[in-house]
């Protein structure tokens, strides 16, 4: 079983890293949607002497941009007020064109994986004018999704091409597909890697969207692992009906004999505590018990302030689920 950390500021440091290789990190995610391989090369130069001097042959998987719609930058962090009013697009928070022509008046747009809701009412040149349904503080480059609505965003951004070329450079061991939609995506990926003489690099296919769902067994197919990505898939759906689709999902890539991983909120907490929640750790378990083949922590790592510590819980609860 593989035990991914997402590489960030609060992991950078070589002995964080050579203490997360110790507790069982076996995998690293870098999330391209904020930056680039090459302005990463300090942090993966001390994941690889972390590596080294544990013993351990890590993967690298990069997590791509793909199709997945996300705020643009913002000068400063945005307080959104529940019941207030904020506009996207012209004049406000910048959003690709693309939500600016898909979005209709009464729809509901989550940002950053749902912790902010707002609801279009006005849809005006270069601009949707929303109401504040849940508020909070929202930051750059955070997920965007039109709830119930898809688009038709290209597979692979002009940043994805570039970081793909580059990818056998820095030791690219696999890559993250976001937001695929069937086959087509996952293919469009392994003939970008082919081009740069990666073939060999594993594709990863991210189910979060219900078109993905519709198209289950031919992205199975098609890809090396598939990954339960549960937070844009917890928009695409009343949340509640999100641990059925975990199983059925799993259930699926196991009578394929096809490889998957579970992400997204494993240990959400334990980006602010040093302890994890009861229903955490039930999660990690019944993972394992479903299949799961690879457990990965996303902001537990990236951001949040107790890194080995959430390593350390995972990899043991993941243990635990397989002793007899």
């Amino acid at each position: 079983m593989d035990f991914y950390a997402t590489l960030g500021a609060a992991c950078a440091a070589r002995e964080t890293l050579a203490e997360m290789f110790r507790e069982g990190m076996t995998a690293a995610r870098l999330n391209l949607s904020h930056t680039g391989l090459a302005a990463c090369a300090p942090l993966l130069a001390e994941f690889r002497a972390a590596a080294e001097e544990t013993g351990v042959s890590p993967r690298l998987v990069i997590d791509l941009q793909g199709p997945e719609l996300r705020v643009g930058r913002l000068a400063e962090p945005a307080a959104l007020t529940e019941g207030g009013e904020t506009v996207l697009g012209a004049g406000g928070v910048p959003v690709p064109q693309i939500v600016l022509d898909t979005a209709r008046r009464g729809d509901r747009i989550a940002l950053d994986d749902s912790a902010l809701l707002l609801e279009v009412r006005a849809c005006e040149r270069g601009a949707l004018r929303c109401r504040v349904l849940r508020g909070g503080t929202l930051q750059s480059r955070k997920s965007l999704a039109i709830l119930g609505r898809e688009t038709d965003a290209p597979a692979l951004t002009e940043e994805d091409r570039e970081n793909l070329a580059v990818a056998g450079r820095f030791g690219v061991t696999d890559v993250l597909q976001p937001f695929v939609r069937g086959a087509e995506d996952v293919r469009a990926v392994r003939e970008a890697l082919a081009r740069a003489g990666l073939s060999s690099v594993r594709v990863m296919a991210k189910i979060e969207n219900r078109r993905a769902l519709d198209h289950l067994d031919e992205i199975i197919d098609a890809a090396d692992e598939i990954c339960i990505a549960r937070g844009d898939l917890g928009n695409a759906m009343a949340l509640w009906e999100l641990p059925r689709l975990q199983k059925e999902i799993a259930a699926r890539c196991r009578g394929k004999g096809r490889l998957f991983c579970v992400a997204t909120q494993l240990l959400w907490s334990m980006q602010e505590r040093a302890v994890p929640t009861r229903a955490e750790v039930l999660d990690i378990y019944n993972a394992v018990l479903d299949g799961a083949d690879g457990l990965m922590l996303t902001g537990e790592t990236a951001v949040g302030r107790y890194p080995v510590d959430a390593m350390r819980y995972l990899v043991r609860t993941a243990q635990s689920a397989t002793e007899k």
